[in-house]
C-alpha cells in the first residue's frame, strides 16, 4: 500500500492479505489516496482501524502470525515520529524492506497508523538521502570519506579546545536517537568535558520536566494514552492531539464515547481536537494560568476540592488559595477572554465529574511561564484529587519517538543520566558505573565548577557565539557545534542563528538529511568549515526507545544501514576513538567492527539508573514483551500472571521498574498510585525535597512543617505512614538491614567506606536497599506530599505573567515578566525587552498575535517528512491562518501570497494565506514544520545536490522572538506579534 502505483507490479503468489486488499475488496482497486481518505488519514483524523470492515481486520491479524510473502521476515520496530509509541510491522526479503503494516497486536496502536507512520518505510528508501559524508570547500559540497571526515572534525575539535577550552564546542543530540544512542552521546560531552550538551527536549518538554518533578517527584506522564479510555472528563490545554497524536487520539475518542466523557478543549484556535469537544473554550495565547485558576476559584467558592486528598497528600494548599482568590471570574475574563459561567461549567465538570485528566503538549509548555504554566495544571490536578488514580493524571504527550527516553537518560544540560544532578555526589556515582576514576573526569573540564554548573540551553547556542565574552559564564565562546538529528527551523530567532552560524570555526551535521543547518549556513556566508555526515535512520539500527507513557520497546533493525550512513551509536565510537578517551568510554561495552553492542550500552544504563527505575528493563525483558504484544490487556497494558515470559508485567515495563531485572517489578503504569502495591505497579509522591519545612507565621514566628505524607500509603506497605528515602541507615533503624545479602553488604560498603550507613537506595549498585523496600511494600525513594508552593522555583506559587511581545500592554504593570537575571551562563534580559517593546509601541506596529503547531503530515524542522513524497503531496505549502476579520482590513484573500513581519530583526517572511475562523479576530497562526525560504528567497540551491526536500518554505522561526523560561530556558514560539500584509 506504500507502493506507487507506477511500480505496483505483484503477482496472485505474492498477495499479502494486507490492509490495501481488505479495502480493495470493497469494491475496485485502491490507490494511496483512496487508502488515506478511507482510514481518515487525508484529513488528518484517525488511524485505520476504525475504517476497517470487521473481516478486514481479522484477515491481516491472521497474517501477521508469520511473513506474508514468500521468503520474507517479519521485524519490528517502532515509528519514529510522535512518541504514542505505534508498532510498525515489516516485511524484509534479501535485505530490502517490501512491505509495512501498523501491528495489530500491539496494546498502543492495534493496527493503527497516522499518515506519517504509514508512510515511514520511505524514510529509508528515499533517494533524498544523504548517501556519503560531505565537506563545504570554497562554497561547494564536496564528497569526502568517512576516514577523513572524522580525522579533520577530530582534528579541528582538538584545536578549539586547544584554544577555548571544553565548553567551546556545543554538543546537540536527539530526541531521534535511542535511549543507547543518546545515553552514549551524553556520556561523549561527559568524557569530553562539558555540559554544553542537549536535545530536543529543550524547546519541546524541559518545562514539564521542570514543573512536574518539582511538583511531585519525576517529570514524566503519570498515566498513560490507553488509561484514558477510563477517564470521565478530559481536559486538553495546548494539545492538539487529533493532528499531533492521531493514534493516540482514538484512545481519548473511545473514552468519550464509552464513558460519555466530559471533552473540554482550552485552546486560542479552533483546531480538529476542538472540533470533537463538548465544551471549547477559547482564551487568548499565553493566558493559560489564569484560566485554570478561574477555574480553581470557582472549585474553592463551590467546596469542589478534595478535601481529604489535599490534607494526606499535599504541601502549599493555604498558600495557593491566596493566589487563585485573585482570580474572580470578573479579573479572569478581562485577563483571558473567557466568560465566568463557561468556566464555573468547566469546574464543575472537572471537578465533579472524575476520574479527571489533564491533556497538554507544547502549547502550555513553549513559554517564558512554561514552567508556571506546568505546575498550574498540577496543582489542579492535585486539588481535585485526579492524580495517582486510573483515568485520572496529568497525560503529557511528547512530540517525538524517544524524546522521553532522551531525556531520562540524560541528554541534558542541567543533569547526569537518570536525573542525578551535576552535584560531586552524582560525578561520582557515575564514575563508579562506568569505572572510570572521577579525578580524570574532573581533569576533562576546564574546572571543576564547569563540571557542576548547568550548560547553555540550545535555544542559546547562537547567543552563546555571539555575545561579549565576559556575558558568556565559560572559557569562551561557543567556537563549535556538533549537531546529531536536531533541525536548526525548530529553534526562534532564526535572523539571530544566521549570524551564529557566520560566527562558528566549526559545523557538523549529522543526519539522514541535511536540514536547515546546512542551508542556512551557506546562506550564512560560509565557504568552508561545515561537514554533513549520513547518519542511518532508526529503522536501520536497533536498541530501545520509551513512549510518553514510559514504556520502553524494543527496536529491531529492519534493513542495515543504506548508502554509506552510520548508526548513531558508531559515529559516537569514532568520534571518542579519534579524539582519545573510547578505551575508558566503552570500557564495559562490547564493540564489533566499530558499532557498540546496543544489548550491552543498556545493561549498563541498568546498572547506573537506580533514581528512575530503568534498572529492572533488561534487554531480554524488553525483548520479550515486543515478541508477546498480543498478551497484554489494551486498558490495563498488563499480561496475565501466569504467563511463562511476561506474567504480570505492564506492557514496556513504564519507568520505575524498580530493583534489578531478576526483581522482576512488572513496572509502574500510574505514577503515585496508592492503591495498588508497590510490586504491583503502585507508588506514592516522592520526597525530593526534605522531609519538613520552616514556615514564617504573619506573627514573625516560625513552625515546621511535615512534607511527608499523613496517613496515605500504598496498599500492603508496612509503614502505615509518610516517610522519607530509603538509606542503609533507615534500613537498621527497621532492622531489615539484616534482609540485605552478604555481596549486597559488601558492594554497599565499597561504595562509601567511611560511612555506609548514608549510602541511599539510589546509589547502592547491589540494588540490595531497593529490593529489601519492595519487600516490605515501600518505595525506595520515600512517601511524601505533592507541592503546590514549589518553594526553590523562580515562582513557586505560579503565577501569570504577560508574554514578552503581548498586545495588552495595558496588562504589563500589573503582569510583568520576571527581572532580568543571569541563568544557565547567559544574560536572560526578558524584561528589559518587554519594557522597550512597550515604550516603542510594538504592540500598535503589530497587532497580531502570532502562535504555532503542528500538523498531522509533518515533524518538527520537517525536513524528514517534506522529503517523504506521500506526506509532501498532502501538503505543499507554507501557509498562515487569518481570520476572516482581520483578512477583510487586509484586503486578503484567501490562498493569497501575503508578507508576515516580526516585532524583532526587520524579520519577514512569504507565504499564503488561509483565511478561516479556526482563529479568532487579532490571532495568526502558523505550522513549524517548513524550511528552505529566508526572507521570501528559495533556497533550494544551498543543498548538496540531489537531498533537497520536495516542499520548502518559509520557518515560522524566522518570525518568533526573544523570550526564555527562566527556569529551563524554554523559548517562546506560541506567542509573539506580527503583522500581514498582501504580497
Amino acid at each position: 500500500m506504500l507502493i506507487k502505483r507506477t511500480q505496483r507490479q505483484r503477482s496472485d503468489a505474492q498477495s499479502r492479505g494486507s490492509i490495501a486488499e481488505s479495502l480493495s475488496a470493497q469494491g475496485g482497486g485502491l490507490d494511496r489516496r483512496t487508502f488515506l481518505r478511507r482510514s481518515g488519514l487525508a484529513g488528518g483524523g484517525l488511524a485505520a482501524l476504525s475504517a476497517l470492515p470487521t473481516g478486514g481486520v481479522r484477515k491481516a491479524e491472521a497474517a501477521m502470525a508469520g511473513p506474508l510473502s514468500a521468503g520474507a521476515t517479519v521485524k519490528k520496530s517502532i515509528c519514529t515520529h510522535c512518541a504514542v509509541g505505534c508498532t510498525v510491522t515489516a516485511e524484509v526479503l534479501n535485505g530490502v524492506w517490501i512491505g509495512q503494516e501498523p501491528s495489530w497486536s500491539s496494546p498502543i496502536n492495534r493496527g493503527s497508523h497516522c499518515a506519517k507512520g504509514a508512510s515511514v518505510r520511505e524514510l529509508v528508501h528515499s533517494d533524498r538521502r544523504l548517501r556519503y559524508p560531505m565537506k563545504l570547500v570554497n562554497g561547494q559540497w564536496t564528497r569526502v570519506s568517512w576516514d577523513m571526515a572524522v580525522n579533520e572534525i577530530g582534528d579541528k575539535l582538538s584545536q578549539v579546545r586547544e584554544k577555548s577550552g571544553s565548553d567551546s564546542v556545543y554538543w546537540l543530540g536527539s530526541a531521534k536517537m535511542t535511549n543507547e544512542g543518546a545515553y552514549l552521546f551524553r556520556k561523549l560531552g561527559a568524557f569530553w568535558g562539558t555540559n554544553n550538551t542537549d536535545h530536543q527536549a529543550r524547546i519541546c518538554h524541559s518545562t514539564t520536566v521542570t514543573g512536574v518533578a518539582n511538583t511531585w517527584g519525576y517529570g514524566a506522564m503519570t498515566n498513560s494514552i490507553n488509561d484514558i479510555r477510563n477517564s470521565k472528563t478530559l481536559l486538553f490545554i495546548g494539545s492538539n492531539a487529533a493532528e499531533a497524536h492521531p493514534v493516540g487520539m482514538q484512545h481519548m475518542l473511545e473514552s468519550k464515547e464509552i464513558n460519555r466523557a466530559n471533552f473540554i478543549v482550552f485552546d486560542p484556535r479552533m483546531t480538529r481536537t476542538a472540533a470533537h469537544a463538548t465544551e471549547y473554550v477559547r482564551i487568548r495565547p499565553g493566558t493559560d494560568i489564569p484560566v485554570l485558576y478561574g477555574m480553581m476559584w470557582h472549585i474553592l467558592k463551590n467546596g469542589w476540592e478534595d478535601k481529604e486528598f489535599i490534607a494526606q497528600r499535599v504541601y502549599g494548599f493555604d498558600d495557593l488559595r491566596k493566589e487563585v482568590e485573585k482570580w474572580t471570574p470578573e479579573e479572569t475574563e478581562r485577563v483571558t477572554g473567557v466568560p465566568g459561567a463557561q468556566l464555573e461549567r468547566v469546574a464543575k465538570m472537572f471537578a465533579t465529574v472524575k476520574p479527571a485528566t489533564i491533556i497538554w503538549c507544547m502549547g502550555q509548555t513553549q513559554h517564558t511561564v512554561g514552567t508556571a504554566n506546568v505546575r498550574a495544571s498540577c496543582i489542579a490536578l492535585l486539588m481535585t484529587g485526579n492524580i495517582g488514580k486510573s483515568g485520572a493524571g496529568a497525560n503529557i504527550l511528547r512530540g517525538h519517538d524517544n524524546v522521553q527516553g532522551a531525556t531520562d537518560v540524560g541528554l541534558d544540560i542541567v543533569t547526569l543520566p537518570f536525573y542525578y544532578g551535576l552535584a560531586e555526589g552524582a560525578w561520582k556515582h557515575w564514575s563508579r558505573v562506568w569505572e572510570v576514576d572521577y579525578d580524570y573526569l574532573v581533569s576533562r573540564f576546564d574546572e571543576k565548577k564547569q563540571m557542576e554548573t548547568p550548560g547553555i540551553p540550545l535555544t542559546r547556542w547562537f547567543d552563546a557565539a555571539l555575545l561579549p565574552k565576559a556575558d558568556v559564564a565559560q572559557k569562551d565562546n561557543v567556537k563549535a557545534v556538533f549537531v546529531q538529528g536536531h533541525a536548526s527551523n525548530s529553534i526562534t530567532r532564526i535572523p539571530e542563528s544566521l549570524k551564529g552560524l557566520a560566527a562558528l570555526e566549526l559545523l557538523v551535521i549529522a543526519d539522514p538529511h541535511p536540514t536547515t543547518w546546512a542551508s542556512l549556513a551557506v546562506e550564512a556566508g560560509r565557504k568552508d568549515g561545515v561537514y554533513i555526515l549520513p547518519v542511518a535512520t532508526q529503522f536501520e539500527c536497533t536498541g530501545s526507545r520509551v513512549a510518553s507513557n514510559r514504556s520502553m520497546q524494543w527496536g529491531e533493525q529492519i534493513v542495515k544501514p543504506v548508502f554509506e550512513s552510520k548508526d548513531d551509536l558508531e559515529i559516537i565510537y569514532l568520534l571518542a576513538k579519534k579524539l582519545g578517551f573510547a578505551d575508558k568510554m566503552f570500557k564495559n561495552i562490547k564493540v564489533e567492527n566499530n558499532l557498540p553492542v546496543a544489548e550491552d550500552v543498556l545493561r549498563e544504563i541498568n546498572r547506573g539508573s537506580w533514581s528512575t527505575g530503568y534498572c529492572g528493563q533488561s534487554p531480554e525483558r524488553i525483548k520479550a514483551h515486543m515478541k508477546n504484544q498480543h498478551k497484554f490487556d489494551l486498558v490495563t497494558m498488563r499480561a496475565p500472571k501466569d504467563d511463562p515470559e511476561v506474567g504480570g508485567d505492564y506492557y514496556g515495563l513504564p519507568w520505575p521498574c524498580w530493583g534489578s531485572p531478576e526483581v522482576r517489578h512488572p513496572g509502574s503504569p500510574l505514577l503515585y498510585n496508592t492503591n495498588l502495591g508497590v510490586m504491583d505497579g503502585g507508588g506514592a509522591f516522592r520526597p525530593r525535597f526534605g522531609i519538613e519545612r520552616e514556615e514564617k507565621l504573619a506573627d514573625g514566628t516560625t513552625r515546621k512543617v511535615s512534607l511527608l505524607a499523613d496517613k496515605s500509603f500504598p496498599k500492603g506497605s508496612e509503614i502505615e505512614d509518610g516517610y522519607p528515602e530509603f538509606t542503609l541507615a533507615s534500613l537498621k533503624k527497621l532492622g531489615w538491614d539484616t534482609d540485605l545479602t552478604e555481596t549486597e553488604m559488601a558492594t554497599i560498603k565499597k561504595i562509601n567506606p567511611a560511612n555506609p550507613d548514608a549510602v541511599s537506595w539510589s546509589l547502592d549498585l547491589s540494588g540490595g536497599i531497593q529490593r529489601v523496600a519492595l519487600k516490605h511494600g515501600c518505595v525506595p525513594f520515600g512517601n511524601g506530599k505533592a507541592r503546590m508552593n514549589a518553594f526553590g522555583l523562580p515562582d513557586p506559587i505560579p503565577v501569570h505573567r504577560e508574554p514578552i511581545y503581548t498586545p495588552r500592554v495595558d496588562l504589563v504593570a500589573k503582569y510583568p515578566t520576571l527581572p532580568d537575571a543571569k541563568q544557565f551562563r547567559l544574560p536572560n534580559i526578558g524584561f528589559s525587552v518587554q519594557k522597550a517593546a512597550v515604550e516603542k509601541g510594538i504592540a500598535k506596529q503589530f497587532p497580531l498575535i502570532l502562535s504555532s503547531g503542528r500538523l498531522v503530515e509533518y515533524e518538527g524542522g520537517g525536513e524528514e517528512t517534506r522529503t517523504n513524497p506521500w506526506l509532501a503531496e498532502l501538503q505543499q505549502d507554507m501557509f498562515i491562518e487569518i481570520s476572516p476579520a482581520d483578512a477583510a482590513d487586509r484586503g486578503i484573500k484567501d490562498g493569497g501570497w501575503v508578507w508576515v513581519s516580526g516585532a524583532e530583526n526587520n524579520s519577514r517572511a512569504r507565504m499564503k494565506a488561509l483565511v478561516t475562523e479556526r482563529v479568532g479576530k487579532g490571532v495568526a497562526w502558523m505550522p513549524f514544520h517548513f524550511g528552505g525560504w529566508l526572507g521570501g528567497a528559495d533556497l533550494r540551491k544551498n543543498y548538496p545536490a540531489g537531498t533537497d526536500p520536495i516542499v520548502l518554505g518559509e520557518s515560522a522561526n524566522t518570525i518568533t522572538s526573544y523570550g526564555y523560561d527562566p527556569a529551563t530556558g524554554m523559548q517562546e514560539p506560541k506567542v509573539t506579534l506580527c503583522q500581514i500584509v498582501a504580497a
